[in-house]
């Protein structure tokens, strides 16, 4: 059994897409297989190429012309975070599933307005939090909800990583737009982590700054570029159900290379896990 795949991105997270969909059966041992029917980057050459490197059937530079085609029967959002409401809203409209790569939208609005589509249109859907997935966090998250450590009481988590921590590198796609900051790029992963290991939160403290306020230009390293987004955020929290916490994350915090780490406190014991030994919990 096979379904149409079509995905629109072809950067670093839509590479791994289409190694996952390659590999998923024979790691998973599944029946249904994926067909990779269509690559939509922003070029026609560019999209032909990926096709040939990833093993796609066909491409395409227009990511309706993808959404719209009857052989592809799901769809995989890895584009900039500006893309994302438009295709999504697409996808769901002709009632094709979707996986969408986080942040969901580049705003409250856009990921309200994905949320509502999908749900009025009872099609599979999922964002790509993949970091939950490991199998320390899900045994986290089974002996939390046995009742292992009792009842939480505080968490504190980050994401911090170092790929940005030189002041010299050139300016980017990452170092404009609110949605590819920090709080765009790595804060999902540890507040999605908050979210299922603990519960919602209801309140929070927030501060975010920008290191390093200026960036040779890419395209001229004589030439300053303004950095318009965050290097670091963090914040202090109130959860839903009583618990405290205390949440950092940072592109620019030297010799983390996956700094995803979250201790977690309760009244019978307490949890720790970080993402460089991710086989330890």
């Amino acid at each position: 059994m096979e379904i149409g795949i079509g995905l629109i991105g072809a950067g670093y997270m839509g590479k791994l897409h289409a190694v996952a969909l390659n590999a998923a059966p024979a790691v998973f041992n599944t029946k249904l297989r994926a067909r990779l029917e269509m690559i939509c980057t922003t070029t026609e050459n560019g999209a032909k190429e990926k096709a040939e490197q990833f093993g796609f059937a066909r491409s395409t530079s227009d990511w309706s012309t993808l959404v719209n085609d009857p052989r592809v029967e799901a769809i995989v959002i890895a584009s900039p975070q500006t893309t994302h409401r438009e295709i999504a809203l697409e996808a769901f409209k002709l009632g094709k599933p979707v996986l969408c790569e986080k942040p969901l939208g580049a705003s409250l609005a856009d990921a309200t307005a994905m949320a509502q589509a999908a749900q009025a249109s009872e099609q599979v859907n999922l964002v790509g939090f993949n970091y939950i997935r490991t199998p320390a966090t899900q045994l986290a998250h089974q002996l939390i909800k046995e009742g292992v450590i009792g009842d939480i009481t505080f968490f504190r988590g980050e994401h911090t990583e170092d790929f940005f921590a030189n002041p010299n590198a050139s300016a980017t796609w990452r170092s404009s737009g609110d949605s590819n900051g920090t709080m765009g790029d790595l804060a999902p992963h540890m507040i999605n982590c908050a979210h299922v290991l603990v519960g919602p939160i209801r309140k929070v403290s927030a501060q975010i700054e920008t290191v390093f306020k200026t960036r040779p230009s890419e395209c001229a390293p004589n030439i300053v570029e303004q950095v318009t987004n965050d290097d670091v955020a963090q914040f202090m929290c109130t959860f839903e159900n009583g618990a405290t916490g205390h949440l950092l994350f940072s592109r620019v915090a030297l010799g983390k290379k996956m700094g995803i780490i979250y201790e977690i406190i309760g009244t019978k014991g307490a949890l720790r896990f970080d993402q460089e030994d991710q086989n330890t919990l």
